[in-house]
């Protein structure tokens, strides 16, 4: 141990090792799934933290490991943003320098046990409130939200149903917390192991009395994921190649054909032969057909990113253009200054127009669904809403094409396991090139995945429910909590300043410690 401190006195190679310890997290999310790295994946980041010499150091910690997470989990950005990444995560990570500031304030040194029992309640409220703030569209929205590593795990399954991917992320981050304890402060190990103790008994209480989606009927719904399509005319091939895939589902007893994001490539208004051959698919089907026109209007200036149904007759009417874009993919942030990405990567040739509101469309006489596009299905808000304002099945239409061969499109897919638990929705997750995927009311796998090889339509069997979720019912009041907290905690903070200027006191300042409780001889 010794060694490592001697190793560490370094700031480069300190703030080295943060980043390291802040990409771990990313072994927890899919591909490589090990959602149990979950529970101790922070332990050596706020280990480091805790040991930094001043707090000015542990804010440095907490900005280190920030970056190394978000360059770790948004790695597969790196085709289209090039070097531009570095310098997002650089911004972003600022926002875990409080975090890190707060894991010395509370486990720093040899904290009393009252100071380590209020570091499990506000530490991951203070990693809610991170959560909270980088999930603003604008920011990049909420891809790799801790909890969401959770996505096939039955318990929290059932907590995101309670209180959102929010109330996993709690869970995880105060077990982590507890672990660090229990490694680095022994005398605080009595509110550590009830810290454990506690959220055992959160996540058995909402499995016992949560209430659970019962299925009250039955949908079949087919996914055609074309597969990659190269070329100059692709738009035209992938829409030949999901013409053929449709066809072979003539006699399959369909409710609805769900095609991926951006699977047309020409407004239908402008080319009515396309909407004809859709049409056509659908009366041989004797199913609607969800397509996503990725086009520029004719009726109204700029592209759209648009669900669009259509029967037998041609367009029902039914459209929804999606609202939340992607940053750099589907628009420039400040075009004016930063267009000259688009000189480096992949980034938005022209900026994609934005949707105004959320659309359930009516498919057929007794099936209402809620689409959301791509990004879309990241945000635990907008599937909420869909359910609360009558949506049977969730819909996400996707494409992932670019990122083949990276993690992406396993946690893309994963992701549609969250939204339906947290709905008590089933939730289809459609792509031009996989991995598609559906998942049950209760979040559970419904058939294989159709991944990122595969050239096919496949139909599945979809188990309908229409309880209302506690999470639907009441919202984020997790993260409501988590800032209240914070609140709280602000407050007296404030008023112990306070009353130390009062008496004309100085707050002393505490000793550092190591993990093993030895005065720390590093810093930055």
């Amino acid at each position: 141990m010794r060694t490592i401190d001697r190793w560490l006195t370094s700031p480069w190679r300190r703030s080295g090792a943060a980043a390291l310890a802040g990409a771990l997290p990313v072994l927890a999310f899919p591909a490589p799934s090990l959602w149990w790295f979950a529970y101790v994946a922070l332990v050596p980041w706020m280990l480091l933290a805790r040991s930094a010499q001043t707090g000015r150091r542990a804010a440095f910690d907490g900005w280190c490991g920030g970056f190394g997470f978000m360059v770790a989990v948004h790695h597969w950005l790196l085709p289209s943003l090039h070097v531009f990444i570095f310098l997002i995560a650089g911004l972003l990570s600022v926002l875990w320098a409080p975090w890190g500031w707060l894991v010395r304030r509370f486990l720093g040194g040899t904290p009393p046990p009252g100071r380590c029992a209020a570091g499990l309640l506000v530490l991951p409220s203070a990693w809610l409130a991170v959560e909270l703030v980088r999930s603003w569209q604008g920011l990049g929205g909420p891809w790799g939200m801790l909890g969401s590593s959770q996505w096939q795990v039955g318990p929290a399954l059932r907590l995101a149903s309670v209180g959102g991917v929010w109330l996993i992320s709690f869970l995880v981050v105060a077990v982590n917390v507890a672990v660090a304890v229990l490694v680095a402060v022994r005398r605080s190990r009595v509110p550590a192991v009830a810290g454990l103790v506690a959220a055992a008994a959160a996540a058995s209480a909402a499995w016992a009395w949560a209430p659970r989606p019962h299925p009250d009927g039955r949908v079949r719904i087919a996914v055609v994921q074309p597969g990659i399509v190269a070329g100059r005319d692709s738009p035209a091939k992938r829409f030949d190649r999901e013409e053929e895939l449709t066809r072979r589902l003539a006699g399959q007893r369909v409710d609805l054909v769900v095609w991926g994001e951006s699977s047309v490539g020409y407004d239908l208004a402008d080319r009515p032969d396309l909407a004809r051959r859709i049409a056509a698919l659908s009366r041989l089907t004797g199913a609607d057909v969800l397509v996503n026109v990725d086009a520029r209007r004719s009726d109204r200036p700029g592209i759209y990113k648009s669900s669009v149904l259509v029967g037998p007759d041609g367009p029902t009417g039914e459209r929804y253009d999606k609202m939340r874009l992607i940053p750099f993919g589907e628009y420039i942030p400040a075009r004016s200054v930063l267009g000259w990405v688009t000189s480096m990567g992949r980034a938005a040739a022209e900026d994609r127009r934005r949707g105004t509101e959320q659309v359930v469309m009516n498919v057929g006489h007794r099936l209402r669904v809620g689409p959301l596009v791509c990004f879309e299905t990241a945000f635990p808000d907008m599937s909420r809403h869909l359910a609360g304002d009558g949506a049977d099945v969730l819909l996400g239409q996707s494409s992932t094409s670019t990122f083949q061969g990276s993690w992406a499109p396993e946690q893309h897919a994963s992701l549609a396991a969250l939204r339906a638990a947290e709905t008590g929705r089933p939730m289809v997750h459609a792509t031009l090139t996989g991995v598609s995927a559906v998942y049950g009311p209760a979040g559970q796998r419904l058939g294989p995945w159709l991944g990122t090889d595969a050239s096919t339509a496949r139909v599945y069997e979809v188990p309908l429910a229409h309880g209302v979720t506690p999470y639907v019912r009441y919202g984020d009041w997790t993260v409501h909590a988590a800032l209240l907290v914070l609140a709280a905690l602000c407050a007296v903070e404030g008023g112990r300043t306070l009353r130390l200027r009062r008496t004309g006191r100085e707050p002393l300042p505490r000793p550092a410690r190591t993990v093993r409780e030895s005065p720390a001889r590093h810093g930055h």
